[in-house]
Protein backbone atom coordinates (compact mmCIF):
# COMPACT_ATOMS: atom_id res chain seq x y z
CA UNK A 1 0.00 0.00 0.00
CA UNK A 2 1.30 3.46 -0.85
CA UNK A 3 0.49 6.84 0.63
CA UNK A 4 -0.16 10.05 -1.32
CA UNK A 5 3.58 10.78 -1.57
CA UNK A 6 4.15 7.42 -3.29
CA UNK A 7 6.20 5.75 -0.54
CA UNK A 8 5.40 2.29 0.80
CA UNK A 9 3.61 2.28 4.15
CA UNK A 10 3.08 -1.48 4.59
CA UNK A 11 5.05 -3.14 7.35
CA UNK A 12 5.74 -6.31 5.34
CA UNK A 13 6.28 -6.53 1.60
CA UNK A 14 6.50 -10.19 0.52
CA UNK A 15 9.23 -11.29 -1.87
CA UNK A 16 8.82 -13.75 -4.72
CA UNK A 17 11.18 -16.50 -5.78
CA UNK A 18 13.05 -15.40 -8.90
CA UNK A 19 12.85 -18.91 -10.40
CA UNK A 20 9.40 -20.26 -9.47
CA UNK A 21 7.53 -16.99 -8.74
CA UNK A 22 6.31 -18.46 -5.45
CA UNK A 23 5.71 -16.04 -2.61
CA UNK A 24 8.41 -16.29 0.04
CA UNK A 25 6.56 -16.46 3.33
CA UNK A 26 7.89 -14.89 6.50
CA UNK A 27 8.23 -18.36 8.06
CA UNK A 28 10.34 -19.72 5.17
CA UNK A 29 13.64 -19.62 7.03
CA UNK A 30 15.50 -21.57 4.37
CA UNK A 31 14.89 -19.04 1.58
CA UNK A 32 17.77 -16.80 0.59
CA UNK A 33 18.41 -13.57 -1.27
CA UNK A 34 21.62 -13.22 -3.28
CA UNK A 35 23.13 -10.08 -4.81
CA UNK A 36 25.20 -10.80 -7.93
CA UNK A 37 27.58 -7.96 -8.73
CA UNK A 38 27.92 -6.43 -12.19
CA UNK A 39 31.37 -6.21 -13.76
CA UNK A 40 32.79 -3.77 -16.28
CA UNK A 41 33.26 -5.78 -19.52
CA UNK A 42 36.54 -4.08 -20.39
CA UNK A 43 38.44 -3.97 -17.10
CA UNK A 44 36.59 -6.72 -15.20
CA UNK A 45 36.16 -4.55 -12.11
CA UNK A 46 33.05 -4.29 -9.95
CA UNK A 47 30.84 -1.35 -11.01
CA UNK A 48 29.01 -0.98 -7.68
CA UNK A 49 25.71 -2.25 -9.10
CA UNK A 50 24.17 -5.66 -8.51
CA UNK A 51 21.20 -7.81 -9.49
CA UNK A 52 19.09 -9.28 -6.69
CA UNK A 53 17.82 -12.87 -6.85
CA UNK A 54 15.58 -14.48 -4.23
CA UNK A 55 15.39 -18.28 -4.03
CA UNK A 56 12.73 -20.23 -2.16
CA UNK A 57 13.60 -22.78 0.48
CA UNK A 58 11.71 -25.31 -1.64
CA UNK A 59 14.40 -25.06 -4.34
CA UNK A 60 17.22 -25.23 -1.85
CA UNK A 61 15.71 -28.30 -0.20
CA UNK A 62 15.45 -30.11 -3.53
CA UNK A 63 19.04 -29.19 -4.47
CA UNK A 64 17.99 -27.13 -7.51
CA UNK A 65 19.07 -23.67 -6.32
CA UNK A 66 22.50 -23.80 -8.02
CA UNK A 67 21.00 -24.59 -11.40
CA UNK A 68 18.27 -21.97 -10.97
CA UNK A 69 20.73 -19.22 -10.05
CA UNK A 70 23.03 -20.14 -12.94
CA UNK A 71 20.15 -20.03 -15.44
CA UNK A 72 18.85 -16.71 -14.07
CA UNK A 73 22.27 -15.05 -14.29
CA UNK A 74 22.93 -16.42 -17.80
CA UNK A 75 19.51 -15.22 -18.99
CA UNK A 76 20.19 -11.74 -17.57
CA UNK A 77 23.64 -11.60 -19.21
CA UNK A 78 22.23 -12.63 -22.61
CA UNK A 79 19.49 -10.01 -22.44
CA UNK A 80 22.02 -7.22 -21.76
CA UNK A 81 24.08 -7.95 -24.87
Amino acid sequence: MQNEAGSNVDLYIPRKCSWTNRLLQAKDHSSTQINVGKLDPVSGTFTGESDVYALAGYLRGRGEADEALTCLVNKKDESEL
